[in-house]
């Protein structure tokens, strides 16, 4: 560990813009990100005073393929994105993890008593537990600290918020007690325990595993205790197209129950074929039968389970699209990604609020504006918060400027893809 005035110090003399650089990818952040991890620096020094600390970050995520596949133990592309977690930490004697999230009340977790509580479901309190137990299960040693934590990953906005939370707490826990030795992809399954059992939202692997994994990464959820992770290098500027992300100002808090029908009506198709999902059920059979599970299962578990299907081949397509160079059947299946979750899946806005849908009006102006510069679709969970764009960087500008435009200024975010998944920064 660094004292903290020697953190400040060599960040105010730039000597960690090269590893910023690496992390952020886009050159043009390096003095917003130097003045941000100084702030928060100064920060934990307010709360916890001067000495020695450490500075880790966990990126949130981009899903590209794969909408609501990974809970049915299907294949996603997915990637890490430049908008990160960040937290500067200090180790301590006491078995408590002490914790404050700028524009929250401090937090502390003893973790002598790691039981799930019910009334902490849906916290920042629960998921810490859930990652302290879990990793604690798991065979690996914990122990207390303090910590600040500023992010940059929209909440409730589709950005995977919470698997960014629960990524940087278990790479700060890797990090201060076992030597960063624990892989990213069991950091990442431990979070989605934490999210499922203490949080209380089902939630499939694949938020956790990009945010914790990094880069862009086609995972194949067949066996979800050994994921097959592949690592898919692609420069996006090399075809002179830019990652768009738009916050529509929706959020996704009350939205547990329409996420959790989704797993819940495609489980329901998988067990009429005796199976528990449906990535064991055959599609073949599955066409045979529609009618039959339209009258046991009704009309909409058959279209997401339909969406199921058709996507798990669209996610195979954009991944040998890009492996070959293809770049065009690339954008072509993503836009078909996400016509079917508009039309089959119907996670673009929820029944209980229909006058509410910010993600239909960002994919409508997008398709009226982008024509052949680009393709839009609804971006990850759905519901609300967020839409994803692939647009060229001739047309980034305009595309910009025309979201912003209808959602407020700052509201569309053209990032980069990140390399690295939870670290340990300084």
């Amino acid at each position: 560990m660094k004292k903290t005035e020697d953190l400040l110090g060599g960040l105010k003399a730039g000597q960690q813009d090269k590893r910023l650089k690496e992390i952020y990818v886009d050159e043009g952040m390096l003095p917003y990100q130097r003045e941000r991890f100084q702030s928060a620096i100064r920060k934990f020094e307010e709360l916890y005073g001067a000495g020695e600390a450490e500075v880790y970050s966990a990126p949130g995520r981009s899903e590209v393929g794969g909408n609501h596949t990974d809970h049915q133990h299907g294949e996603v592309l997915a990637a890490s994105i430049n908008l990160d977690a960040i937290a500067v930490v200090r180790k301590t004697q006491e078995p408590v993890i002490e914790l404050l999230s700028e524009g929250y009340e401090k937090i502390s977790v003893d973790l002598s008593d790691l039981e799930k509580r019910d009334e902490e479901e849906g916290t920042s309190i629960g998921i810490i537990r859930g990652m302290a137990y879990g990793l604690k299960q798991n065979g690996h040693a914990i122990g207390g600290f303090q910590a600040y934590v500023t992010s940059d990953v929209l909440n409730g906005a589709g950005m995977s918020s919470s698997a960014a939370f629960e990524t940087l707490i278990g790479t700060v826990i890797s990090g201060l007690y076992n030597n960063m030795e624990i892989s990213p992809v069991e950091i990442a399954q431990v979070a989605q325990y934490a999210e499922n059992v203490f949080f209380g939202k089902p939630c499939g692997l694949m938020d956790q595993m990009a945010c914790s994994v990094g880069g862009l990464i086609h995972i194949d959820f067949a066996d979800p205790k050994n994921p097959i992770v592949e690592k898919i290098e692609v420069d996006f500027g090399a075809y002179r197209h830019s990652l768009c992300i738009t916050d529509t100002k929706g959020s996704h808090a009350d939205l547990t129950d329409d996420y959790a029908q989704i797993p819940q009506e495609m489980k329901k198709v998988a067990l009429f074929f005796g199976k528990e999902f449906l990535r064991e059920v055959d599609e073949k059979e599955f066409y045979k039968n529609i009618a039959t599970l339209q009258k046991e299962c009704g009309d909409r578990a058959v279209l997401r389970s339909l969406h199921f299907f058709e996507e798990e081949k669209r996610v195979e397509k954009e991944v040998n699209a890009l492996k070959s160079g293809e770049f065009k059947e690339f954008l072509q299946t993503v836009k078909a990604s996400g016509n079917s979750s508009f039309n089959y899946l119907q996670n673009v806005y929820t029944n209980k609020d229909v006058q509410n849908q910010g993600v239909s009006i960002g994919l409508a102006v997008s398709e009226s504006i982008l024509g052949n510069h680009g393709v839009s679709r609804v971006h990850g969970g759905g519901f609300a918060g967020t839409i994803q764009a692939f647009v060229e960087d001739s047309f980034v500008e305009n595309y910009r400027e025309m979201l912003d435009s209808v959602f407020g200024e700052g509201s569309c975010h053209v990032l980069k893809v990140r390399p690295f998944g939870g670290i340990k920064v300084i």
